[in-house]
């Protein structure tokens, strides 16, 4: 070794236990199901204070087997979901697992003892239909598993978790409403779902694991659960949180004024353009805003003035023309009128002619037959007598009187043919007035549509250019706003790095935890580091060089975890010295690497006096043959058959 090496070596994993700390003060002494309340037991198993390992054999590695294991599918992720349920969680497994378990126990059981502060509290919930859950200090597991009585529900451990451990101003950094547990939280980070793969330090929760944990143990957003983390590591004030808080009242708020100025300045932009066009100045030389407005106000009032001289067309003159448009219609419909009577009764008068002048021959014969009368007998006319001089003069009547008829009809024609074309005339003439009559309405209409129109636009143009002048004034204190708020945002997160800088202890003890159990797993050339930064968390593996790969990412949890449990033994975080990893080697964690994780945690368990953690660890890879025994090896579970899994039966 060169000469004082030594003085630069990093420093071994120590930790310092406080006085009178004999034992965690939490964890787990027993977990037991029952096939119902009082009936068979399914599983009792004891843990104890330091390392527990729930192995479930997978492939040649089990000693005690004739045949090749599976170790998938035993139970072992269940174990850990109703560790999790007897601590408090909503639920025990997702959604078609516990519909399985349900249908299969339906009136099973699952109970375990929690050691809190010395205390045994007996907690006892249902995997079927029961909805009685019991949690009671200093009671009897066997006896509260009968589920008689009334119930208690969860509340009374959760409170007295977050009472004795997490307290109340860390219970308030660690939630988001006031209504809502921190403990749950603070449990999703000590019990990590297996399927999060132990991917990164803030993933706890998977959606897909089906646990209701609530946020944000669970979501996408990881940046409340490093607050979370950092609050239960004694690494966040209330008064930071409040500096927080308002960092991101005034970051919305810099962004709600930004967003409003660039939304004005789009606004004037718009209506100046407008404007110099539709008042004529696009070939002039204009100043710049504000002094433009002043150009643009002083055109538009006289445009306005000039609108307000054109004639209005709504006096006398287009009343006049509406009523003289009105009688020429009158005139023309009753001339129409007229027309149509005429046309339609002149066909009927035709045919009255034609039936006179049809009758006309008759009664010429008949004249001439009275006249010459012929005697029956010798047909030799004879002469007339008093009687038939009587029917030659009747006769002679009636064809005087068709004759007459056929006069007067025909001049009745032609009354009505020659009024007829009179209407035809007087129609025309009426239809041309009314022609003339609709035109002048129309123009005298457009006169004043066009008077209103350049009235309106008169109008709009001063408004418009009072509206430039207002938008002016609020760009001009939207940039008053966004400095201001500028120089307090500065201000905040200066305040916010002081806070940081004030963690910088907190995390370096971190850190050098993390370093000395990362070297415990890799060698000593291998280093870690944990920092809090403008960024978030950032942990880091150098050997060689920053190792990313999925190994390493799962190491980086694996080591973060551990180095928080030696944090908590010390009593510098308010999260218990309680730590469950199930299956952590699934996530490419080497074997050599997870033989050190074993070896590193028995040693740990051996030099602290009365194991003052427990840590708790499922496994299908086979643990180091020292540790394949009591007390280490808690329970041994298997895939096969159906009575070595967990609940003893195929699901």
């Amino acid at each position: 070794m060169p000469p004082n090496a030594e003085l630069f070596a990093e420093p071994a994993l120590s930790i310092t236990v406080p006085d009178g700390l004999r034992a965690p003060r939490l964890w787990v002494r027993r977990l037991k199901i029952w096939e119902s309340p009082g009936g068979e037991v399914i599983r009792d198993i004891e843990l104890r204070p330091g390392l527990n390992i729930i192995w479930s054999p997978d492939g040649d590695d089990d000693p005690d087997s004739d045949t090749v294991t599976i170790g998938h599918g035993s139970g072992k992720t269940l174990f850990c979901r109703l560790l999790r349920y007897c601590l408090g969680e909503t639920r025990f497994a997702d959604e078609v697992q516990r519909d399985a378990i349900s249908s299969t126990l339906l009136n099973g059981v699952v109970g375990a003892e929690v050691m809190l502060d010395g205390v045994c509290w007996a907690v006892a919930r249902p995997l079927g239909v029961g909805r009685k859950h019991f949690a009671i200090a200093e009671g009897n597991l066997d006896q509260i598993a009968l589920m008689e009585g009334a119930h208690t529900g969860m509340d009374p451990l959760i409170d007295a978790i977050e009472a004795s451990l997490l307290g109340e101003h860390t219970a308030s950094l660690a939630r988001l409403g006031a209504s809502q547990k921190a403990w749950p939280i603070a449990l999703a980070w000590a019990s990590r779902d297996q399927e999060c793969r132990f991917d990164h330090v803030l993933d706890w929760r998977s959606s897909v694991s089906g646990s209701d944990s609530p946020q944000p143990a669970s979501g996408d957003a990881k940046g409340p659960r490093l607050l979370v983390l950092r609050a239960l590591l004694n690494a966040l004030t209330e008064e930071e949180q409040t500096a927080r808080a308002e960092e991101q009242e005034l970051t919305r708020q810099f962004d709600q004024k930004s967003q409003l100025r660039g939304r004005l300045e789009w606004e004037i932009e718009r209506r100046v353009y407008r404007l110099v066009r539709d008042l004529g100045l696009e070939n002039e030389s204009l100043p710049d805003l504000p002094l433009l407005l002043q150009s643009l106000k002083t055109r538009a009032d006289h445009a306005m003035a000039r609108a307000a001289q054109l004639p209005d067309g709504e006096g006398a003159e287009i009343a006049n023309a509406r009523q003289s448009l009105e009688s020429a219609r009158s005139a023309l419909r009753t001339a129409e009128v007229q027309q149509s009577g005429l046309a339609a009764s002149l066909p009927v008068q035709e045919r009255l002619l034609a039936q006179y002048e049809g009758e006309l021959p008759n009664l010429q014969n008949a004249l001439v037959l009275a006249q010459t009368a012929v005697c029956p007998t010798c047909e030799r006319p004879v002469a007339a007598n008093d009687q038939g001089q009587h029917d030659i003069e009747t006769q002679r009547q009636r064809l005087a009187q068709k004759q007459a008829d056929i006069a007067s009809q025909k001049t009745t024609i032609q009354n009505a043919t020659t009024e007829l074309d009179r209407l035809k005339a007087e129609i025309a003439a009426a239809n041309q007035r009314v022609n003339r009559e609709r035109d002048r309405v129309r123009r005298l209409e457009t006169a004043a549509d066009q008077r209103r129109a350049t009235w309106r636009n008169a109008v709009q143009h001063v408004e418009d250019v009072k509206r430039c002048e207002e938008i002016v004034q609020e760009i001009e204190q939207a940039k008053a706003d966004i400095r201001e708020l500028d120089t307090k945002l500065k201000s905040g997160r200066d305040s916010l790095r002081s806070f940081e800088d004030k963690q910088a202890k907190t995390f370096g003890d971190l850190s050098r935890k993390f370093s000395a159990i990362i070297r415990e797993l890799l060698g000593d050339e291998a280093k870690g580091s944990v920092a809090l930064t403008g960024k978030g968390l950032d942990v880091k593996i150098n050997v060689g060089g920053d190792r990313r790969s999925a190994a390493t990412e799962s190491l980086k949890v694996i080591a973060f975890d551990l180095a928080c449990l030696c944090q908590s033994i010390e009593g510098h975080t308010r999260i218990p010295a309680f730590l469950l990893h199930d299956s952590p080697r699934e996530a490419d964690l080497g074997r050599t690497i997870y033989d050190k994780l074993f070896e590193l945690i028995r040693r740990l368990e051996s030099e602290l006096a009365g194991s003052v953690f427990q840590y708790i660890i499922t496994t299908t890879s086979r643990p180091p043959d020292v540790l394949i025994s009591e007390p280490w090896l808690r329970e041994k579970l298997r895939g096969e058959p159906g009575d070595q899994r967990l609940l003893r039966r195929d699901l």
